[in-house]
């Protein structure tokens, strides 16, 4: 067992705790309305409705979606750290599983459309932690184009690439829960885009609660990862090094290229 194994153990645990929190300081700072609270009204006073005064009448613009949530300081502020910290523990995830698999020989197109969908669902993130909604909107929107299907693709490969490594009937039942997450994660996706485009109190709160589920679904997902981390080695970060820069190295008696372990000396101090 190696250190590498808290990694996605920690991403999870750090992600879904600390957007909680975001929540939870939200609505303790009425910035938006508890998510058990459907008295949503058309007819809200101006004051009513002014952020960082007590919500007695909620509207549209209090929904608790996640990126609301994240909108106004103090918890602005977390919520960028959380996308800054959670998307760089994302693309080390994704560099560490794609250089694991490259060991198992699987040095395929799957694998490297995985790293490439990886990186930019924690590309997105950042765009999504930095701009807050309702200052930056275009561009938040962007990052959150790109982030969350991205994060849907990946799993998807993955699932794909677990069941084409499973070497064991342990194996095999991580490629089924993850198939089970994924296909929760693609579900709330669809709904919540269905219902954010609608401008109604209900399918608006629907749409949160989906996009709450998506998140924590793919944040799951990501801590799976720890199962094969334990077999993580400093030359699994070799081998994904070298492959990704295009020099493998030759194994002893062929004359083919490879990225396992067989590599001389020379080549990997150039990295």
């Amino acid at each position: 067992m190696t250190a590498w194994i808290i990694l996605p153990i920690s991403l999870s645990t750090f992600s879904i705790t600390g957007i909680w929190i975001v929540y939870a300081m939200a609505v303790m700072n009425h910035h938006v309305c508890p998510v058990e609270n459907w008295s949503y009204n058309e007819s809200c006073s101006a004051d009513s409705t002014k952020h960082g005064y007590p919500k007695s009448c909620c509207t549209l613009e209090d929904v608790p979606l996640i990126s609301k949530c994240g909108t106004y300081p103090p918890e602005s502020c977390l919520f960028s750290l959380i996308g800054n910290i959670g998307a760089f523990l994302v693309a080390i995830i994704c560099f560490l599983r794609y250089g694991q698999l490259l060991e198992q020989r699987q040095a395929s197109g799957v694998n490297t459309a995985a790293l490439v969908t990886g990186c930019t669902n924690a590309a997105g993130l950042v765009v999504v932690g930095n701009f807050q909604v309702d200052y930056a909107k275009s561009l938040h929107y962007i990052g959150a184009g790109v982030a969350f299907p991205a994060g849907l693709l990946f799993v998807c490969l993955q699932c794909f690439l677990s069941y084409h490594s499973a070497a064991s009937a342990l194996d095999s039942w991580m490629a089924h829960l993850r198939v089970f997450l994924s296909t929760m994660a693609f579900i709330s996706l669809v709904l919540s885009g269905i219902f954010f485009i609608h401008q109604s109190f209900l399918l608006q709160h629907l749409a949160a609660i989906c996009e709450w589920v998506f998140v924590i679904d793919i944040l799951v997902f990501y801590g799976t990862f720890s199962y094969e981390f334990g077999a993580v080695s400093n030359e699994t970060l070799v081998a994904a090094l070298q492959h990704s820069s295009g020099r493998g190295c030759k194994s002893p008696g062929s004359s083919s290229t490879s990225t396992h372990l067989n590599c001389h000396p020379e080549s990997i101090a150039m990295i």
